[in-house]
């Protein structure tokens, strides 16, 4: 990986030379502009308003427009010599627990690489300190003309760093949520929770980009000649006005639409006696009868049937004691059965 900046980690009095490299790429399908009369590139030229000419990129330089207008030139070399500690280096001011971090802050990822021999063991050591603390580190740094915010936290064996907005950068919810009040019933609460029960957890790896696929069949079919796919028709939509029903009618759709690997489940289940029960769908469906359950009660009825003749015999030979006591042993047993 190209790194796009270089530089060190400053922890304390320790430095650690570093290689800055994106984390991240991109794979989403990118489009040129055409005319569309005879498919011609449309291109941006870079042209100097004074000369009315255009300008290659080794001409091109930065500026900071003033209040009346007035061009006030920067050079890389004047923001190299920016009064601030950060200017090559990443300073780390904090060691915080992970969860004080506000997702909303959270930008671009980047991995930092040791830059040569001499930084493995300080590399080394500020992974494993990271590890151990369980805590990420707050840090300060200079890319591309401004001090920005950065937390570095340990993936695998590497350190990595996630760009952080400032705090004042994130704005407050206000006027997001909706003003009028809504009173949620238990019931409406429960049937939300089965809906989330019923659609579990996911591996994030099982995830992809179904549009970026479909349009890369579409480029493929444009390409050869073809007539591009058709979608298929959206679903009928309808206004929502029972939102117990809503829900209702979506846990239903899940339920059906995994049938097949719940009934799977459930047969396995059945099979093995010492299977824990399960929650939600799967144990009402498993505490169904069986053609084999249902066989065995009318052998229990017979057995117990089998057992009072006996008891009548018995009550017979033994006498009116004898009697009384099957007989209130019969009913036990018929109670049982």
């Amino acid at each position: 990986m190209r790194s796009i900046w270089n530089g060190a980690i400053s922890f304390g009095l320790v430095s650690i030379p570093i290689k800055l490299v994106n984390a991240t790429e991109s794979h989403a399908i990118s489009f040129r502009q055409i005319h569309t009369e005879d498919n011609g590139r449309i291109r941006y030229r870079k042209v100097c308003e004074l000369e009315d000419r255009e300008v290659s990129q080794a001409e091109i330089g930065k500026a900071y427009e003033d209040a009346d207008g007035t061009m006030i030139p920067i050079s890389d070399e004047d923001l190299s010599h920016l009064p601030i500690p950060t200017a090559r280096t990443i300073e780390i001011v904090a060691f915080v627990p992970a969860d004080r971090i506000d997702p909303l802050q959270m930008g671009a990822a980047y991995y930092l690489a040791a830059g040569g021999a001499q930084a493995a063991k300080p590399y080394t050591l500020l992974r494993e300190a990271l590890k151990r603390s369980n805590k990420v580190a707050i840090a300060k740094y200079a890319l591309r003309g401004r001090e920005r915010l950065g937390m570095l936290r340990v993936v695998g064996d590497a350190i990595a760093m996630h760009g952080l907005l400032w705090p004042d950068e994130v704005r407050a919810p206000e006027g997001v949520a909706p003003d009028e009040h809504v009173t949620i019933r238990d019931k409406e609460l429960d049937l939300a929770d089965a809906l989330m029960d019923t659609l579990g957890e996911v591996d994030l790896e099982d995830l992809h980009d179904e549009y970026r696929e479909a349009l890369e069949e579409v480029i493929a079919a444009k390409a050869s000649g073809e007539a591009p796919p058709e979608s298929p028709a959206p679903a009928a939509g309808g206004k929502v006005l029972d939102l117990m029903a809503a829900l209702e009618n979506s846990v239903r759709a899940v339920r059906e639409s995994r049938g097949a690997e719940e009934d799977a489940e459930v047969r396995q289940l059945r099979r093995g006696a010492s299977a824990p029960k399960e929650t939600g769908a799967r144990k009402s469906t498993s505490t169904r009868k069986t053609p084999a359950a249902k066989k065995a009660a009318p052998a229990r009825k017979s057995t117990s049937k089998a057992g009072e003749g006996e008891a009548k015999k018995t009550a017979t030979a033994k006498g009116a004691a004898g009697k009384k006591t099957a007989t209130k042993k019969t009913a036990s047993r018929k109670r049982t059965a």
